[in-house]
């Protein structure tokens, strides 16, 4: 079994109907959502978008449009297919048509994963706690409830500014609004060295 074919199998969903799903997606999207209309995984810690009308959560086209939330990032989410996020926001993108990346909603940044879904479904079931969110989430929906579809988790005080991973700092927030608050921020922020003074404008 492949390392996709386990994320799948360890997930929940589909999330929309059963479609062939194609549009112009990469091929390999394109193939798991065909077998999987979105799912999520980990207790929602991630959550894979699903693909055309009907279904729960954000739906692949429309994430990706930028009204949606792309235009408050500057062009900085521009060459991004945004596929999947974490229960804090962050994405996961294929970038360039080419590799699997990670997009930190707060700053902007991108990290490769590798070159596959695979390699991305690989690199989260080595590590689900930690980048997959899962005993986070796991735990704070014992404690506060169910997320919705189109939830996620927002800090009060963005964590690149020193915000912790605490009850106390995060609120329940549309998926679409939190990133929007945070597009700004990264970019203003964006490329600067870790440690120097910011004066935050807001609009």
């Amino acid at each position: 079994m492949s390392a996709i074919e386990e994320l799948v199998r360890r997930g929940r969903g589909p999330l929309g109907p059963q479609a062939a799903v194609d549009g112009g997606l990469p091929g390999e999207l394109a193939a798991l959502l065909s077998v999987t209309n979105g799912f999520a995984v980990f207790n929602y810690g991630v959550q894979v978008f699903r693909s055309g009308p009907g279904g729960l959560g954000p739906e692949l086209t429309a994430w990706n449009d930028d009204a949606t939330w792309k235009y408050t990032y500057g062009g900085l989410a521009d060459d991004l297919l945004c596929f999947a996020q974490d229960l804090f926001g962050v994405q996961f993108a294929i970038e360039d048509g080419r590799r699997v990346s990670t997009f930190d909603p707060e700053t902007g940044e991108l990290r490769t994963i590798g070159e596959s879904l695979d390699d991305w479904a690989e690199w989260l079931l080595t590590k689900p706690d930690q980048r997959g969110t899962r005993s986070f989430a796991t735990r704070w929906q014992d404690e506060h409830g169910p997320l919705g579809h189109d939830d996620r988790l927002l800090p009060r005080t963005p964590f690149v500014l020193g915000g912790e991973y605490t009850d106390d700092n995060l609120v329940v927030c549309d998926a679409v609004t939190a990133m929007r608050i945070r597009g700004p921020i990264a970019r203003q922020i964006h490329g600067l060295p870790d440690g120097v003074t910011i004066s935050l404008r807001t609009d």
